[in-house]
């Protein structure tokens, strides 16, 4: 088996403070960092893109600062998701229109990042423009899961999350419309928090109003993941619905033991059909908080509109910005963006419009709620890690699916909501496969859900599962 190497096994936040204290340079970790990735990437395809020359120089630059001056992250590493821009970087977006296109300019998250303290490194794989929930392109292949090499990352967040699991990153960078950050923690026994809508700052393309989508961070643990959070929010005069910073840190919040009074559980929103064992092992883990003092009760608000709401919301996205790529450069597209490009030019008025009433008034009842619980749980995703040639999953128990998005509901829906979400590893599976429990918290309630994670993550004592080495298939 492949070894871990000594620095690549700690937390981001035991780093952090080994920067802070000078114990390690930005330096070192890269040198770190890239042997770990020469033994370890070669199995599971996580980091196609590298730019180690770049980041030495930028850490070179940084180490000139004192310490105090370096920001939140202070040096560390971050990987950054091919569908956003690094500048003088191979950004892709999984696309063979874009398999050379390096930009002049980063994305204003990869600046905001930088100022925080965040070296970049090395660009994650993703889908086809990040359409689907298994990790693989034309341009770089497929990214396996490192607890069997067979399987699927999930997506489209899933170079993040292997490299997360496998010791190639502490930290990184992800993005969430349908559970892209999510899926993948889930699959690969990290965490992925997909934040409130304007947490995170980016650059807005072809709408200032896209909301579905948003970006976020993915971590081995629940304080790493308010650490990068604390790095990638902030106001930013470039994206107009960015929110200001709060005068709390996430990692703060997240440590101040402040458990759930009153939690609910759904195994399935009343939306999905979920895999047995998945129910039987969220459910356990849910239960748990009933340590920490809390009330735990089967409940969650009136989502019975998301599969149409979200299908019509994702086609007009889809349909914005990429009608030009389907008119010019249609050879070059999967079906499965085909599809769902042509379904958003179909689209009428009524239809928009419907839409939009159904996740407004899916946003109230669930704000409503939370007037009641402080969290919502369920299961991060419908099934345990499937085939990697499987494009995706097409049935879950007796109900077969007509497109490649609609096992996604438990996780869309939330989005559609408007809430703070995130998977969190909850247990395994008897083929010891990960599973992720998602964790919902009220509209702008990163504080609350990260301290209520946390608590979690303490009483459930999985805090340290990975990284790992990649696993072949079992015989």
């Amino acid at each position: 088996m492949l070894p871990n190497q000594g620095l690549v096994s700690e937390s981001a936040c035991a780093i952090v403070d080994k920067l802070k204290r000078g114990d390690v340079s930005p330096l070192d970790l890269l040198d770190a960092l890239e042997a770990r990735i020469g033994k370890v990437d070669v199995h599971v395809n996580a980091l196609p893109t590298l730019c180690f020359d770049r980041a030495r120089d930028h850490a070179e630059v940084l180490m000139q600062k004192v310490v105090s001056e370096r920001g939140v992250l202070a040096g560390l590493p971050v990987p950054i998701k091919d569908l956003t821009d690094v500048a003088g970087v191979l950004s892709t977006q999984g696309s063979p229109i874009y398999k050379d296109r390096i930009p002049d300019r980063s994305d204003v998250l990869v600046e905001h990042l930088e100022r925080n303290g965040a070296v970049i490194y090395a660009k994650s794989n993703t889908p086809e423009f990040g359409a689907g929930a298994n990790t693989f392109n034309e341009v770089f292949g497929a990214t396996r899961n490192p607890w069997d090499t067979s399987k699927s990352a999930a997506g489209s967040s899933g170079g993040a999350a292997v490299a997360l699991a496998t010791g190639m990153a502490w930290l990184a960078h992800g993005s969430d419309m349908g559970g892209s950050l999510r899926n993948p923690a889930s699959f690969c026994g990290v965490v992925g928090l997909r934040p409130s809508i304007g947490r995170v700052a980016h650059t807005p393309k072809f709408g200032v109003n896209r909301t579905l989508g948003v970006q976020g961070p993915m971590a081995r643990n629940i304080e790493d993941l308010a650490l990068l959070l604390d790095a990638m929010s902030g106001e930013s005069p470039a994206d107009p619905l960015s929110l200001p910073a709060l005068p709390t840190s996430f990692l703060s919040s997240a440590r101040s033991g402040k458990a759930p009074k009153r939690v609910a559980y759904s195994p399935d929103l009343g939306i999905t059909p979920v895999d047995p064992e998945i129910v039987a092992l969220t459910r356990k883990a849910a239960a748990r908080f009933a340590d920490a003092g809390a009330i735990v009760e089967e409940a969650h608000p009136d989502l019975r509109e998301a599969h149409d709401c979200f299908h019509v919301l994702r086609a007009f996205d889809f349909a914005i910005t990429k009608a030009e790529l389907l008119r010019t450069r249609r050879d070059l597209l999967k079906p499965e963006v085909i599809w769902n490009i042509e379904r958003g030019l179909e689209l009428s008025v009524e239809q928009l419009a419907r839409a939009e009433a159904q996740r407004l008034a899916m946003t109230e009842r669930t704000r409503a709620f939370f007037e009641s619980y402080d969290l919502l749980l369920t299961p991060a995703t419908i099934v345990p890690p499937f085939p990697v040639e499987q494009r995706y999953v097409a049935e879950c128990g007796a109900e077969k699916f007509d497109n490649y998005i609609h096992w996604l509901g438990i996780v869309y829906a939330i989005t559609l909501a408007c809430c703070p979400a995130l998977s969190m590893p909850c247990g395994f599976t008897a083929s010891d496969l990960p599973v992720g429990l998602q964790v919902v918290g009220p509209p702008r309630g990163e504080a609350p859900l990260l301290a209520g994670a946390k608590v979690l993550e303490d009483i459930l004592g999985l805090r340290d599962i990975a990284p790992i080495d990649p696993r072949p298939p079992k015989s």
